[in-house]
C-alpha cells in the first residue's frame, strides 16, 4: 500500500457544514463584494485579534503590497531583501521602483540593518523588509535608519500573522505592514491579504486605491486597481478566525517536536526561534550543511521518493531571476548570506492536520542515514 502523501503545508479547512450559514446569509443579502457586511465584520474582527487599529482587506497580498507602495507615493530606489518570495520585488517593478538588494543576517535570514546604510543613495525613498518565516526583523534598527534618512518603511509581513514582540503586534512597525491570506498561510481566506494602517486617513486613501480610485459614484481621484476582497472570502476568514487558537497550538507542538528530534543531528540546523514573544510557526525551515550525509537537493529528492513534499523556500534567490540579476545589487558577492541560505534551506511539513505519525515519517527520512 502506497504511503500517504505529505505536503509542506496544507490550508486549514473548518468543517464544510459550518460554512453553510455564511453562504446562506450572502445569498440573502445579495451583496457579493464592495465592502459588504462580512467584509466589514472581518476587518473589525482582525483589528481585535491582531491588536491593531485599522485593517484594509484585499483580494490578495500582492495587490496589497503594490497598493501600499502607491499609497505612500514611493518612487525611485527601494532597499529590500533578495531572500523572499518574488512578489516582494515584483511589487516594486509594478510601481516603477528600482529594487536595491541588501544581504540578510545569517541566523534570522532577515534584512541586515548593518548593511542598509551603504546601499542608500539620493534616489532611495523606502525600505521594504520581510519578516522571514514570521520571525521579526530588527525593527528598531531599521526604523532608526529610516528616520535618519527620511525613508518610508513598508513591511512585507506575509508570514507574520499574529506574531507579537515585547511591545505588541509586529504589524504596528513601519509606515505600513502587508499581510497575505493565501491558502498556504497560517490564517487564510482561500486567497486574500490586508494592509495594516496607522490611522483612519491612510485607510481611507487605501480603500479608494483598491477600488479603482473611486471616492463616490462619480469621482475618481487616483489610478487605483480592483483589489477588493469578496464576501465569500471574508466569510471564510471569519469562520477560520474562530479556530486560530487551536491552529496556533498545533503548529507550536509540531515545531517543538521537530526541534527536539533534530537538535543533535550533524549537518541539520533549525533556525533560531527569533525575538518574538508570540510566534505563529508559519514554516519550519532547516539548513542542510555539508556535515549531513546528503546535500540539500539530494535530501529534497529523497523526501519526494517517500511521498513527502518539502520546499526549498526561498530558492532560487530573487536576484537569480532574469528581470533582477542584471542589477548591480544582485551580484552574488552582494548577497553572500542569502545565497548560502538558499543553497541549504528546506522547509519541512507543518500544518494543523499533520498527524504525529506523519511527522515521525518526515523525521525518519532525515535520521535513517545516521543509523
Amino acid at each position: 500500500m502506497a504511503a500517504e502523501k505529505i505536503y509542506v503545508t496544507q490550508p486549514y479547512l473548518p468543517p464544510l457544514e459550518t460554512f453553510t450559514p455564511y453562504l446562506e446569509q450572502i445569498w440573502a443579502n445579495k451583496i457579493l463584494t464592495n465592502g459588504g457586511p462580512f467584509h466589514q465584520q472581518l476587518e473589525k474582527a482582525l483589528c481585535d485579534y491582531l491588536g491593531v487599529q485599522h485593517v484594509a482587506l484585499f483580494s490578495n497580498g500582492t495587490l496589497a503590497l503594490i497598493t501600499a507602495l502607491q499609497a505612500l507615493r514611493v518612487t525611485g530606489e527601494v532597499i529590500t531583501t533578495p531572500y523572499s518570495f518574488v512578489a516582494t520585488a515584483h511589487a516594486l517593478l509594478w510601481q516603477n521602483c528600482k529594487p536595491v538588494f541588501v544581504d540578510v543576517e545569517p541566523h534570522t535570514l532577515n534584512l541586515d540593518p548593518a548593511k542598509i546604510e551603504a546601499a542608500i543613495t539620493p534616489q532611495t525613498t523606502a525600505i521594504l523588509p520581510v519578516h522571514c518565516y514570521g520571525n521579526p526583523c530588527d525593527t528598531d534598527a531599521i526604523q532608526k535608519i529610516a528616520d535618519n534618512y527620511n525613508l518610508r518603511v513598508i513591511y512585507d509581513a506575509a508570514h507574520a500573522f499574529g506574531v507579537e514582540d515585547a511591545g505588541g503586534s509586529v504589524l504596528r512597525h513601519g509606515d505600513l505592514a502587508v499581510l497575505s491570506f493565501h491558502a498556504t498561510k497560517v490564517f487564510n481566506t482561500f486567497e486574500g491579504g490586508a494592509i495594516i494602517c496607522p490611522d483612519a486617513k491612510t485607510k481611507q486613501r487605501i480603500n479608494h486605491l483598491k477600488n479603482f480610485g473611486f471616492v463616490n459614484e462619480t469621482t475618481v481621484v487616483a489610478p487605483g486597481i480592483n483589489a477588493k476582497m469578496s464576501e465569500i472570502n471574508a466569510a471564510f476568514g471569519l469562520l477560520q478566525l474562530q479556530h486560530m487558537p487551536q491552529v496556533m497550538q498545533r503548529r507550536a507542538e509540531i515545531d517543538a517536536y521537530y526541534r527536539k528530534q533534530l537538535s543533535d543531528v550533524a549537518g541539520i540546523t533549525c533556525l533560531p526561534q527569533g525575538t518574538q514573544t508570540k510566534a505563529n510557526h508559519s514554516y519550519f525551515p532547516i539548513l542542510v550543511s555539508p556535515e549531513y550525509p546528503l546535500s540539500r537537493d539530494a535530501l529534497y529528492e529523497k523526501f519526494k521518493k517517500n511521498e513527502i513534499y518539502t520546499r526549498r523556500y526561498f530558492y532560487p534567490l530573487i536576484t537569480d531571476f532574469p528581470m533582477y540579476r542584471g542589477l548591480p545589487s544582485a551580484l552574488p558577492a552582494n548577497v553572500v548570506e542569502a545565497g548560502h541560505a538558499a543553497s541549504q534551506v528546506l522547509c519541512l511539513p507543518i500544518y494543523p492536520a499533520l498527524t504525529d505519525t506523519q511527522q515521525e515519517r518526515v523525521i525518519s527520512v532525515i535520521l535513517e542515514l545516521l543509523a
